[in-house]
């Protein structure tokens, strides 16, 4: 099927994960986006060791246009571009996009039916001159705070805030089409990392507002279901099982046995069992200790109580769910690498947009895009080169 946004033209001139989620799934749902990189590429290409992901990961199914918008020339070519775009996508501080002449107001001025889409570590206010990372936010709003115990905060366990972030910019930018149709006027959409923190912390900072209460850290909070924990399992494996309904009780207690349980006065409310938890805990935890893993997961599966193997993200590879049509994306890296990602976690009437998408090699696409625009062979060659190049 065609992507839902066939024929919308986005340039996107972001390094990093947040710019390029955003960009990534603009591509994924049918865009074409064209990053403009400098002639040496963009930075996050040469990232190593856990980074070393980001490029391929973000960049798929983009083309790469690579000038030196530093010099006159190559901004002029910037303009001429942007003059067919729909959106433009970055995440440079303002301060650097003035200097490279592509602030929001020269852009607005030239552009007037440019959707610009501005991914910042905040939004206006005292914080917007700071600069911003994944991390930094998740200590500044109380994420890390909540994510490890007491005295020991911890970022999550992947680059959620720049991604997510990357994806509000998606919902502003399809909202402000929508605008535009209306109006045929662009606007600016700004997407703040540490409002988007923020948003993930709501539930907790609602709970204190309402009830005075202040949310413990996740690794200590007091347990809303009468079972909801980790166990080990006889073959060396873990599972998190949670019973938080009447029927899941019932089905757990008949399923091991636990009768007296069931015939308890005490244990006949949801509330009644989560103050009895210490008492009937160690008796969950040994039924489980004595079964392997796929035998618990047939159970639970059969009886319908929420379950999940305690994976790594390897395992999903092997994951027969994340494996079904269209829950892969087969790509290639810049140096022809194959590699597999998860698609978008949308379907259209019932249809995954599994697009294969390869990570453009640097510049691979400068000839056609300059061309297009009315440049000729020399001028193109000119443009490629980077001042440093030129001197």
């Amino acid at each position: 099927m065609a992507g839902p946004l066939e024929n919308t033209r986005v340039v996107e001139i972001s390094h990093m994960v947040m710019g390029p989620t955003c960009g990534l799934y603009l591509a994924q749902l049918g865009a074409e986006v064209i990053k403009v990189e400098p002639p040496q590429g963009d930075k996050t290409r040469a990232l190593k060791g856990m980074g070393a992901s980001f490029f391929p990961t973000f960049n798929r199914g983009k083309r790469s246009v690579a000038i030196d918008i530093a010099t006159q020339g190559g901004l002029e070519a910037l303009y001429r571009l942007l003059a067919t775009a729909d959106v433009f996508v970055e995440n440079f501080r303002d301060e650097t996009l003035a200097r490279m002449g592509v602030d929001h107001a020269t852009l607005r001025r030239k552009f007037p039916r440019l959707i610009t889409a501005a991914h910042k570590g905040f939004l206006s206010g005292p914080y917007a001159h700071r600069p911003a990372l994944d991390e930094v936010v998740q200590m500044a709003t109380g994420m890390a705070y909540m994510t490890g115990p007491s005295g020991r905060p911890l970022r999550m366990g992947s680059s959620a805030n720049d991604i997510m972030g990357g994806i509000h910019g998606v919902v502003g930018i399809l909202a402000a089409l929508l605008e535009r149709a209306r109006t045929g006027e662009g606007q600016e959409v700004r997407v703040g990392l540490f409002e988007n923190c923020l948003f993930l912390v709501a539930q907790h900072m609602v709970h204190f507002d309402l009830s005075g209460t202040a949310s413990p850290p996740m690794p200590e909070r007091d347990f809303s279901w009468p079972v909801y924990d980790v166990f080990d399992t006889s073959d060396g494996r873990q599972i998190f099982l949670a019973v938080v309904t009447d029927g899941h009780w019932q089905a757990a207690c008949r399923m091991f046995g636990f009768d007296d349980l069931l015939a308890d006065p005490a244990l006949q409310s949801q509330m009644g069992r989560i103050a009895g938890r210490a008492g009937f805990l160690p008796r969950f935890t040994e039924a489980l200790a004595v079964q392997p893993l796929e035998e618990l997961c047939r159970l639970f599966d059969s009886a319908n109580i929420p379950y999940s193997p305690i994976n790594r993200p390897q395992d999903m590879y092997e994951d027969p769910h994340v494996n079904r049509p269209g829950g892969l994306t087969s790509s290639r890296n810049s140096d022809g690498a194959p590699f597999r990602t998860p698609s978008l976690p949308i379907e259209f009437d019932g249809i995954s947009l599994s697009v294969q998408s390869d990570v453009p090699v640097l510049g691979a696409d400068t000839e056609a895009v300059l061309a297009s625009l009315g440049y000729s062979a020399g001028e193109i060659d000119d443009l490629a080169r980077s001042r440093a190049d030129a001197a």
